[in-house]
């Protein structure tokens, strides 16, 4: 069989035959791989996985266990997009690599069925999800969560050690479909909520949208909107992936809006690249999504903004600084509120380990790559953490748990709305 006849047997795409061959294999992808920077191992980075992919995209590696595991090993942070002068979209082949893992079973266990159930049939349902998150809740207020880590077997038990605090259900209510902009309006967005971000962190959304409020914008929350499918597509799911997607393309298009915001780095980066997954449909959906702090970065906050005294320091979410390329909006927007100290730490562009849902699947590497990043963050010393993801704000006060500190973690808006307002700081 000649080598055109093994690439059309392939399992992966032509596509991604195509984007393997811009790699030049030089290697500065290296050093800013957590998984590379645990291992040291080759193929454990995004150089070694692109060349496991173009194996068997030319038919002479075998979808088999070692591309499986290495897969699967990968956080999907895509630092190495920032660092690659080739302009290799590693994203996009990894997630093609986990579709073709998925479509043909490759080491399909009972964690892999058990993510796509989940992620199927309990995320991206508002209803299933409450019920199973309120379920959790009665388990953590009468402290069953704590005997179960005893009983329960040790993959199990470290699966229940990363379940998140639930909050009261007053805090878990949606948000209402209208805002009012306060004062002089100065434009109408949209708003994204997610499907974490309403259950578990619900103070984030109310603090988001009367943010946006005070400075000047009417805020519209459509309530057909549904989960991005982030999770979906990072986990090899892309059919139900764009299903959503269009979905949400569909609601959000037709918006007369200026601009869609989310303060969810995962979500963004989904929005934004919707063309890539459901074409031309989807295209005013992803030019008009924005971060809220690139957002307000760039229309300006409106004055004058209290005093907040705290020390902070600014940990990127990966699919904010590498996947939507979101650095410095931020950190300027932090910077500007008085008697806010803005510390910087020696990793802030690294991946924390949380990845979706990495490290429920993948509990010893992520823990690794945690202990890295707490490790600098508390050289820096700081009393509070800002950064702008879900999944970011929980692994980071995991490692503080664990590491038995009392640093708040919080998402940067709740501290901008703390100098517009006066207010102490929320619970």
């Amino acid at each position: 069989m000649n080598a055109e006849s093994k690439r059309r047997d392939s399992p992966l795409s032509d596509a991604v035959y195509g984007g393997t061959l811009d790699c030049v294999h030089c290697g500065l992808c290296l050093t800013s791989c957590p998984t590379y920077r645990v291992t040291g191992r080759e193929t454990s980075s995004p150089r070694g996985r692109i060349y496991l992919m173009r194996g068997v995209a030319e038919g002479r590696i075998e979808l088999g266990s070692l591309v499986a595991s290495e897969a699967r090993l990968c956080l999907g942070c895509r630092a190495c997009e920032t660092a690659c002068p080739a302009g290799v979209e590693y994203g996009a082949l990894l997630e093609a690599t986990r579709e073709a893992l998925a479509s043909q079973s490759v080491d399909w266990g009972w964690m892999q069925r058990l993510e796509r159930w989940l992620l199927r049939e309990v995320v991206p349902r508002p209803r299933r999800l409450r019920l199973a998150l309120t379920g959790l809740a009665v388990v953590q207020r009468f402290g069953l969560d704590r005997l179960a880590k005893l009983v329960l077997p040790p993959r199990l038990r470290q699966i229940a050690a990363q379940a998140p605090r639930i909050p009261p259900r007053a805090r878990r209510t949606r948000l209402p479909s209208r805002i009012a902009a306060q004062g002089e309006m100065r434009g109408r967005v949209a708003f994204f909520e997610g499907c974490v971000m309403p259950e578990i962190f619900g103070d984030v959304n109310r603090a988001t949208v009367e943010l946006l409020s005070r400075q000047g914008f009417e805020v519209w929350v459509p309530q057909d909107q549904v989960c991005c499918g982030a999770l979906q597509a990072h986990a090899g799911d892309a059919e139900f992936a764009s299903q959503l997607c269009e979905r949400n393309a569909g609601v959000f298009g037709e918006l007369g809006v200026d601009a869609v915001i989310t303060n969810s780095a995962g979500c963004g980066a989904t929005l934004r690249e919707a063309p890539r997954r459901i074409g031309a449909g989807a295209e005013r959906l992803g030019s008009l999504a924005r971060d809220v702090t690139e957002f307000l970065a760039d229309v300006g906050m409106r004055g004058p903004l209290q005093r907040v005294e705290k020390r902070v320091c600014y940990d990127d979410p990966c699919h904010l600084v590498h996947g939507q390329g979101v650095a410095d909006a931020p950190r300027r927007l932090l910077e500007a509120i008085p008697g806010l100290e803005l510390v910087p730490h020696a990793d802030p562009t690294s991946c924390c380990g949380a990845a979706g849902t990495y490290n429920l699947t993948q509990p010893a590497m992520s823990q690794q790559v945690l202990d890295r990043k707490i490790d600098a963050l508390l050289k820096a010393v700081p009393e509070t953490v800002a950064t702008g993801n879900p999944g970011c704000l929980m692994q980071l006060a995991t490692g503080f748990r664990q590491r038995g500190e009392e640093i708040h973690v919080v998402h940067p808006v709740e501290l901008l709305l703390q100098a517009c307002t006066g207010s102490a700081e929320r619970d």
